[in-house]
């Protein structure tokens, strides 16, 4: 396996293909959240539950709409698009959530194509106002890269009271 200092190979912006995700990405995009949070925030999840709540939103775009990045027939990321109204600007934000990019993938134009992907179909959709998205403070990476797509820190913090136990 390459480690930080081998060079990755190259991947024409071509070479990723944007999908909407399919029920048989199930066992793939779970996969990848657990691994999101765990790399991202530490967190153990039960896989039963993440599977179940992929499955649910694959079953439901109400819950929400995966997308799946492929290089070469193999997933290579992924994100989840959620919706919020906004009554101030009448029209939806799209919140992208659920972001994973394979380790042998990233840098390579993975997330860009994801996000070009989802910024195009909002912009395309007539009633989006914007896209938002959230990430962990201590995630600088991520931050980064989604400063590198035109993103601001809206200036929001985010509070929650989490009933799930997870």
């Amino acid at each position: 396996m390459p480690d930080a200092t081998t060079p990755k190979p190259e991947t024409h912006p071509a070479d990723i293909k944007v999908r909407a995700a399919r029920t048989a990405d199930t066992a793939a995009i779970a996969t990848g959240n657990r691994a999101m949070a765990g790399e991202s925030e530490g967190k153990h999840l039960d896989p039963a539950v993440v599977a179940a709540g992929v499955s649910a939103a694959l079953a439901d775009a109400d819950k929400g709409r995966y997308f799946i990045a492929e290089v070469g027939g193999r997933v290579a990321g992924q994100a989840m698009v959620t919706r919020e109204w906004s009554d101030w600007r009448n029209g939806w934000f799209w919140w992208i959530q659920s972001v994973y990019v394979a380790p042998e993938f990233r840098r390579r134009g993975v997330y860009r194509a994801l996000h070009g992907h989802i910024r195009a179909a909002a912009r395309s959709a007539g009633d989006v106002a914007g896209i938002r998205l959230y990430v962990e403070k201590a995630n600088t990476p991520a931050q980064a890269t989604y400063r590198a797509m035109g993103m601001i820190d809206a200036g929001y913090l985010l509070f929650e009271d989490d009933w799930s136990g997870s």
